[in-house]
This record gives C-alpha cells, sequence and structure tokens, in this order.
C-alpha cells in the first residue's frame, strides 16, 4: 500500500507503461513489482526578491514578494506536473517556480517607473501574476496569489519620492479632509434631513396608525356604550315598569288607606262637631245669651239712668229757671221798689246813693295803683300839678256814667263843687 493523503502516486506493473494516478484514498500495489513515486499537494510559499532591477526610467530599485502555489489537481494538470517535477523535494520545486517568477518579475519592472510600482503595488503585482500564471501552468502548477512586500532603493529615490508624494498627499489629504468635512457635513445635513424626513414619515404614520386605533377604540367603545346603554336603557325602562307596578299598588293600598282615613277623619269631624256643639257652642250660646241679656239690661239700665238724669236735669233746670224767674222777679221788683224809692227821695237820695257808689269805684279804678310805690308828676312849672289833678276830678263823672250810667254832671251838688273848682 503506497497511497498517502495529499499525495499521487504513479504505479505501474511488470514493464507495462500504463499510470495510476491516486489524489489521497488509497489502492493496492505490488510489493517489489509496482513503481509508486508521490508528489506533495500542499500550498508552498515563495518569497521572490529581485535586488538592482532597473525600471523604465532606469532607476534601480529592489522589490521583494511572496507568492502562494499548489500543484493542480486536475488529471491533465497533475500528469503534466508529475512528469516535470515527481521524483524532485519541495525545495527543488519551490526553486524552478520561484526561478520563473523572478524572471517574469524583472521584465515586467523594466517596462514600469518607480511610480507605477511603488503607487500601484496591487495593479503591479496583479500583472506580475497574469504574466507568470500561463507558464507556470505549463508545469502543472497554480499560482494561488502573489502580493508585492516590499519596494526600497540605495538611492533614496523612493525617499524624495515618498516625500513629494508625502507633501502631495499631506495636501491632498488636507483638502480631502476639507472636502470630506464639507461632503460629510452636508452628508451629516442631508442624513439628518432624511432621518427629520423618516422620523416626520414615521411620526406621522404613527400617529395616523394611533388616530386609526384611537377612531377603531373609539367606535368599539361607542359600539359598546350603545349595547350598554340600550341595556342599562332596557333595564331601567324593565324596573320603571315593576317600579311603577309596585307604585301602582301602592298607590291602591294608598287609596284604600286614604278612604279608611277618610272615613274616620268623617267621623271624627262628626264627633268633634258634636263635640263642639255640646262643650262649645252651646255653652257658648248659653254665654252669648247671657252676655245679650246682661247688655240688654245694662242698655236698659242705662237708658233709664240716662232718663232719669235727663229727667233730673230738666227738673233741676225748670228749677233754676222758676228761681232765676223768681230771682228775676224779685231783682225786678227790687229795682222797681227803688226807682219808686229814688223817685220819693229825689235829688238828695240819688246823690247818696252815688256817693256811696263813689269809694267802691275809687276802689277799682285804684286798684292796679295799688302795685305802684310811688307817683311822679313831672312839670315845669308848680300850677301844673293843680291843673293835671283838676283835670282827673273833671273826668270823673264821664267814667262813672260809663260804668254806672249815671250822669254825675247832672247832680246839683257836684255841678257846684265842680263850677267853684273852675
Amino acid at each position: 500500500l503506497g497511497n498517502h493523503v495529499g499525495y499521487p502516486y504513479r504505479s505501474a506493473c511488470c514493464g507495462s507503461d500504463e499510470k495510476t494516478y491516486m489524489v489521497g484514498g488509497w489502492a493496492w500495489a505490488w510489493w517489489l513489482i509496482t513503481d509508486i513515486q508521490r508528489i506533495t499537494l500542499e500550498i508552498m510559499t515563495l518569497q521572490p526578491k529581485c535586488e538592482d532591477v532597473e525600471t523604465a526610467e532606469g532607476v534601480a530599485i529592489t522589490v521583494t514578494g511572496v507568492a502562494q502555489i499548489k500543484v493542480m489537481t486536475d488529471h491533465d494538470l497533475l500528469a503534466i506536473a508529475c512528469e516535470q517535477f515527481l521524483g524532485k523535494s519541495v525545495p527543488e520545486i519551490k526553486g524552478v517556480v520561484l526561478q520563473t517568477l523572478e524572471g517574469h518579475l524583472r521584465s515586467i519592472l523594466g517596462t514600469l517607473t518607480v511610480e507605477q510600482i511603488y503607487q500601484d503595488r496591487d495593479k503591479f503585482a496583479q500583472l506580475v501574476r497574469e504574466v507568470a500564471a500561463p507558464d507556470v501552468g505549463r508545469m502543472g502548477i497554480e499560482i494561488l496569489s502573489f502580493t508585492i512586500k516590499d519596494v526600497y532603493d540605495k538611492l533614496d529615490y523612493l525617499s524624495s519620492l515618498g516625500k513629494t508624494q508625502t507633501a502631495a498627499v499631506q495636501r491632498d489629504a488636507d483638502i480631502g479632509v476639507a472636502e470630506a468635512e464639507r461632503d460629510a457635513g452636508i452628508r451629516e445635513a442631508e442624513c439628518k434631513k432624511e432621518m427629520m424626513d423618516v422620523k416626520f414619515l414615521a411620526d406621522t404614520k404613527m400617529a395616523d396608525s394611533k388616530r386609526k386605533l384611537e377612531l377603531q377604540k373609539a367606535a368599539f367603545n361607542q359600539e359598546v356604550n350603545t349595547k350598554k346603554a340600550e341595556a342599562q336603557l332596557a333595564y331601567e325602562l324593565q324596573a320603571a315598569k315593576e317600579q311603577q307596578k309596585i307604585r301602582l299598588e301602592e298607590i291602591e293600598i294608598e287609596v284604600v288607606q286614604r278612604k279608611k282615613q277618610i272615613t274616620i277623619e268623617e267621623k271624627e269631624i262628626v264627633r268633634t262637631e258634636k263635640e263642639l256643639i255640646a262643650m262649645v257652642k252651646r255653652p257658648a250660646e248659653a254665654e252669648a245669651y247671657k252676655m245679650q241679656q246682661l247688655a240688654e239690661g245694662q242698655k236698659m239700665k242705662k237708658v233709664l239712668m240716662a232718663q232719669a238724669e235727663a229727667e233730673k236735669i230738666r227738673r233741676i233746670g225748670e228749677a233754676e229757671a222758676c228761681s232765676i224767674e223768681a230771682i228775676g222777679k224779685a231783682e225786678a221788683e227790687k229795682m222797681r221798689l227803688k226807682a219808686e224809692a229814688y223817685q220819693q227821695y229825689g235829688e238828695a237820695a240819688k246823690t247818696a246813693l252815688v256817693l256811696e257808689a263813689l269809694p267802691k269805684i275809687a276802689a277799682k279804678v285804684a286798684a292796679p295803683l295799688a302795685r305802684t310805690n310811688e307817683i311822679v308828676i313831672l312839670s315845669g312849672k308848680g300850677n301844673r300839678v293843680t291843673g293835671e289833678v283838676n283835670r282827673l276830678l273833671a273826668e270823673l263823672p264821664v267814667s262813672v256814667n260809663a260804668l254806672t250810667g249815671i250822669d254825675l254832671s247832672k247832680i246839683p251838688l257836684l255841678q257846684k263843687m265842680t263850677y267853684a273848682q273852675a
């Protein structure tokens, strides 16, 4: 058994040219008869390096790379690889492929500038892979990957280029940063605007959904409330009907009770009326009759007393009138007798009567003067007082005549006195 995982083998038997290839797995082999050879199918790593290779501009640079290769497992390509490398070790296989890659790398470096190689390594590596792949493919080898590891020179060309490039890159970087910041600001504003638009749209949709939900809930609530209200109204209506029935029964009971109460009250009224008649009206009528009789008695008494008083007054008036009449008659008779006497006495009797009356007249005239302490008569001459006294005496008959009706000036004695004074 000469199989090995990852190693194909070729076998031949008894001088036959038939070859059998086995990738992995196992197979029968005759001991000391079958020729078995192995080749690795593992990935092999190569590090091609080209030192001081002149570029298209004549600048010597050194380039190092890393390549991953592998023997292809396709039957025809595997047969080619076995024809080329069967019986060789892995380092020998790597050396053959490495020399091929380095040759192609050198040839490609001569066609490019340093800037092209330095600035676009991926394109350079892709170009090397594309150029070298057909050659190594004809060996049954597949280039899985090829990358440029490092590029440098001994004259600091790349360093100077790097500085220039660095400055340009720094400048471009600053510009790029500014533009990026500008674009970022614009983009941020646009994103914010889009975000706000999306947010507003989402809020609008949410509000619309919420409104629809609220409307739906309101519709449901309205329907539920309507049913509840209908049920409540039906319940209240039924309750009202039952309550009405109960009330009607209560009213009938109240009517019966009221009728009984009215009957009782009527009987009570009759009883009360009888009681009032017996206890109030009859005594009141008796008392009223009594008061009426008493009033009539008082009235009669007052009438009789008034009549008696009137009769008394009339009798007293008649008596007074008779008395006055008698007194008047007596006075008249007295006056008549006095007159007759005066006629018989003559002038001397009249004078005596006047003289008798003068003190009384003087007393009446002097009565106001009784409250006077003194009387002072003012006159510029001595005979003025005498004149005043004489004037008073001259006026005395007039006063007597006014008081008594007797004219003293016609009495001879006084006439003589007056003339004598004159």
